[in-house]
């Protein structure tokens, strides 16, 4: 959870599959659920920590196994975002009001809803401890926290969001910023940057960079901007057959890419950006720009680093293939917070959730979890504002593609997938 809100990483729900099968035949069930500050039971069968994506999905699974009375989410904020929209609202394509909505109306009815935040996890005991020294006792814990952005870690930033020419798809407070920046752009360096950490759909600081260039081409602007993709990566895409694809939408588009550049500064008052060479350790480079978009560094949730439930990095330590924590049988981790060897994103929640309700119910039952998961996910790579390459692939980084034709090609049915029908099937299936 990051203190903007909760929020879910890339919007492609693996629509042939999960959601069109199930997730409109399970709406009747739920309905507004009224919050609680603090927990009205110190045990739960199943706690869930975290109201994103992976936490409300799995809290609306867990209920139907063991009674909403005896499930309880812990999630501070008021507002459940579906954070794959911003990147249309970044680009003006759609409204900031349209991704969010209140926790409490997608909490699964009857599930109790813990408004405070997780200080520690103590699995050797079964419990948590929230806020106000608040202890909450567990049969089977779901740890769905998603990840953390950290605009502090570079120089110049948050404060730097206060001057014009510069935004970021990734928080509430700075996605219209990147609409005025693209608005505003009258000349010079228009700069998308990728950071050097793990990030919740490693597609998204493309996508704003082509719905820029679309705009500035309608608007007569194109010639006058000089797009550059610095990104930290040394290939544009993990998936070759889309990256690619990818490389001859930039190649005909014009855009310059500097691979193993890290941003590491921003001089906002100046406009001046800087990035360090990752092939040349502390050898850095200035650029001036017209504009700025900034993919933030991310990491673990706080509570996690050095807790006994995460890796050596602060992610949860769990099976690639169930789900199941490594060391704790009883203890169970989904989405980005997860050592899950695949990208961050929404998708990859909605495959996930189906291998976990299976290994729960087995675990449940004393027995081993047999369901595996093959590490799907998928990003609907935006190109314009009426194009899209629909990239779906498995931990091996191999196409695990849903339709029958070529999802490489760009192509207007995906986009119109992606703006339009996720998001109804976001909140009207997947959370349920």
């Amino acid at each position: 959870m990051s203190a903007i809100g909760v929020v879910s990483s890339c919007s492609c729900l693996h629509p042939g599959v999960w959601l069109l099968k199930s997730g409109m035949q399970k709406m009747s069930s739920f309905g507004l659920h009224t919050a609680a500050r603090c927990a009205a039971k110190d045990y739960y069968e199943v706690l869930v920590l975290g109201g994103g994506a992976g936490g409300i999905a799995m809290s609306a699974r867990m209920k139907r196994k063991v009674g909403a009375g005896n499930v309880a989410v812990v999630e501070p904020s008021k507002t459940h975002y579906y954070q794959p929209l911003w990147t249309l609202v970044g680009g003006g394509a759609k409204q900031l009001a349209a991704s969010a909505r209140p926790t409490g109306s997608v909490m699964p009815k009857g599930v109790e809803w813990i408004k405070s935040r997780v200080t520690a996890l103590d699995p050797d005991k079964n419990c948590v401890w929230l806020e106000n020294d608040i202890k909450i006792s567990y049969k089977y814990l779901i740890i769905a926290l998603g990840i953390s952005l950290h605009y502090e870690k570079i120089k110049g930033l948050p404060e730097g969001f206060d001057h014009p020419k510069i935004g970021s798809n990734y928080s509430v407070h700075t996605v219209e910023k990147t609409w005025k920046a693209i608005q505003d752009f009258k000349e010079g360096n228009a700069i998308f940057t990728f950071p050097n950490t793990p990030v919740k759909c490693a597609g998204a600081p493309q996508k704003i960079m082509y719905l820029s260039d679309a705009y500035w081409r309608k608007t007569g602007k194109r010639s006058k901007a000089n797009i550059m993709f610095n990104t930290s990566l040394g290939a544009i895409f993990a998936v070759k057959k889309y990256a690619d694809a990818l490389l001859e939408v930039i190649k005909e588009r014009n855009i310059a890419v500097n691979y193993k550049r890290n941003l590491v500064e921003v001089r906002a008052d100046r406009q001046e950006a800087v990035f360090e060479n990752l092939d040349k350790p502390g050898e850095t480079e200035v650029h001036q720009y017209g504009m700025l978009h900034v993919t933030p560094p991310m990491g673990p949730p706080a509570v996690l680093i050095n807790s006994p439930v995460s890796d050596a990095a602060g992610w949860v330590d769990v099976d690639k293939e169930t789900l199941q924590h490594k060391k704790y049988p009883n203890v169970f981790g989904i989405g980005d917070c997860t050592n899950l060897p695949t990208s961050k994103t929404a998708a990859a929640v909605a495959a996930q959730s189906g291998i976990l309700d299976k290994t729960i119910s087995l675990v449940m039952k004393n027995q081993l979890p047999a369901k595996k998961y093959d590490g799907y996910t998928s990003c609907p790579l935006v190109t314009g504002y009426n194009k899209v390459i629909l990239a779906e692939f498995d931990y091996n980084a191999q196409p695990l593609e849903t339709f029958p034709i070529d999802q490489s090609k760009e192509r207007v049915t995906m986009y119109h997938m992606k703006a339009d029908m996720m998001p109804l099937l976001y909140w009207n299936a997947l959370l349920k």
